[in-house]
């Protein structure tokens, strides 16, 4: 086993220790990545915060890009030096949803706490979320990778791993907004931004952009916003029927809190339905009137990574970077070195940050 520099949480809401851990070689299928940057998600802070749970040890990250650095016996399509980004999407190929071309909700169970990760002294370290990506390198299956364009910076494709694809694919893949239709995006942090970026690569007529201050609002118009409610008002939802002329075709919730989801079902149209993206702390619940969604042939629906096909949709999301229809250089607020990921994750908590993410320095 090879000795790399990884930030590992101890205990649920402590800061990260950057120290040295054991990282094994690639078997079977799995993939080295030598990491180029990793992005930090909310994710990542509230698992590290306890929001969730989860095993410790452990290291975090998920949203990363870097070059292959080795490969296991049984890996094809994957070569050393190849440019690829990271996900946390481990799909078996086999199980009835990844079947049905459905790899983020793959039914094979993963423990990370017999991953390739191990502590200095040979213990158990948990390689969260199957990615364990605030470290130099990972060892991942090969289906979590798909191989990009050299032409695109790792700091910029770091970001497609999850927040983009996740904003993205819920528009596209779990909504299917359809050129003409309306949208709305609650809550416009990284996720949200994504998905105006994939409510106007759509077509969508009008996407309005729901969120607690003008500064905001401001940033999403930049990103294909047509319209901004304020949702400090005492209805924000009239205020968007009136930018619409009608109610919205699809209304993506970006964000884990509770009154968002509460008003949700209020911005749709008959026939729209509501796209759950943003996940609050477990045992956090929500509430609606089932009679008016049911009379109106409305729905709601999770959407799990956008729902997206790692090598179909992260190949077409870079040629879209690289045509200039996707922006992503803009979405990153700071950059930082891994020694600075507690900083980094302590500006992330603040709300303001689209995207802080970590450099390693090669």
């Amino acid at each position: 086993m090879q000795t790399i520099k990884a930030a590992v949480a101890h205990e649920f809401g402590a800061p990260l220790v950057i120290e040295d851990v054991l990282l094994r070689a690639p078997e079977g299928t799995e993939v080295e990545v030598t990491l180029d940057a990793v992005a930090i998600c909310h994710s990542d802070i509230s698992f590290a915060d306890g929001g969730w749970g989860g095993s410790l040890p452990a290291v975090y990250g998920h949203e990363a890009a870097g070059r292959v650095s080795a490969v296991g016996a049984g890996v094809t399509g994957l070569e050393v030096g190849d440019s690829v980004v990271v996900t946390l999407i481990r799909s078996c190929g086999s199980c009835p949803s990844c079947a049905g071309g459905k790899p983020t909700i793959c039914e094979t169970p993963y423990d990370g706490d017999f991953g390739p990760l191990k502590t200095a002294d040979g213990g158990k370290l948990h390689q969260a979320m199957a990615s364990g990506a605030f470290a130099e390198k990972v060892v991942v299956e090969a289906s979590q990778v798909a191989r990009i364009s050299h032409d695109i910076p790792k700091e910029a494709a770091c970001l497609i791993a999850c927040g983009v694809i996740t904003g993205v694919g819920a528009v596209v893949n779990a909504a299917g907004v359809r050129a003409g239709q309306d949208v709305v995006v609650i809550g416009t942090g990284g996720v949200g931004l994504n998905a105006i970026q994939g409510a106007r690569i759509a077509g969508a007529r009008r996407i309005v952009a729901v969120d607690m201050t003008e500064e905001k609002l401001e940033i999403a118009r930049e990103f294909g916003a047509t319209d901004g409610v304020l949702a400090t008002q005492a209805k924000p939802w009239r205020a968007a029927l009136k930018a619409m002329g009608r109610g919205a075709d699809a209304v993506i919730v970006t964000v884990g809190a509770i009154p968002a989801y509460d008003a949700a079902p209020r911005y749709l149209a008959g026939g729209g339905k509501v796209i759950m993206v943003g996940m609050p702390h477990s045992g956090a619940m929500s509430s609606y009137e089932p009679v008016t969604m049911a009379f109106m042939g409305q729905g709601m629906v999770g959407s799990k990574m956008g729902d997206v096909v790692v090598q179909r949709d992260i190949p077409w999301m870079v040629d879209l970077y690289l045509q200039g229809r996707l922006k992503l250089d803009e979405l990153i607020s700071g950059r930082w070195s891994l020694d600075q990921i507690n900083e980094a994750m302590a500006d992330t908590r603040t709300g303001a940050a689209r995207r802080n993410v970590i450099l390693f320095d090669r």
